[in-house]
């Protein structure tokens, strides 16, 4: 939905990082849900017309990472790999279930929001962009990522671990 950094920027200038981030977080989640059910409904034929290179694309990306699907969507939410707008409407054609698409969007929108809305608190003293990653925002952002991380990495020790077992 084209404005949230605006949106942002001015729920944090308005209401402070708390308030700002959960107003930002709840308003785009629910943009975002808007879009995931109208697609559901009738936009099929609209995203194979407009990306047909990368419906094919991500609907295979998704039947191969049904058991890690939550953690794929947290990607893709965190990082610039697919525009939301595309995430948004492409998820239910593709078969991402809504609880899945939910919390990736709840999660995934929550770093980029916490920079936008800080960035809005101190609007009128910025200097540069530099002003916006302060070693705070930069311990925050890294911490946020590792709890991102961290159930991919045990997950992942796990495998090993039955693998190593299983070996005669």
């Amino acid at each position: 939905i084209p404005g949230t950094i605006f949106f942002s920027l001015l729920a944090g200038a308005l209401f402070g990082v708390y308030k700002g981030l959960v107003l930002v977080v709840f308003s785009a989640t629910a943009g975002a849900s808007s879009c995931f059910f109208m697609s559901k409904f009738f936009g099929r034929p609209i995203a194979f017309w407009l990306w047909p290179e990368k419906m094919r694309f991500f609907r295979a990306e998704v039947a191969k990472r049904q058991k890690k699907l939550l953690n794929y969507m947290l990607f893709l939410r965190i990082t610039p790999t697919l525009p939301n707008t595309f995430i948004n409407l492409a998820s239910p054609i593709v078969d991402v279930p809504y609880r899945i698409f939910f919390l990736a969007t709840v999660f995934g929108l929550i770093p980029a929001s916490i920079v936008t809305v800080r960035a809005g608190l101190t609007l009128g003293e910025l200097q540069s962009l530099s002003d916006l990653y302060d070693i705070k925002t930069m311990v925050l952002l890294f911490v946020i990522g590792l709890l991102f991380i961290i159930p991919t990495l045990i997950s992942r020790q796990n495998q090993i671990s039955v693998e190593v077992q299983a070996l005669p």
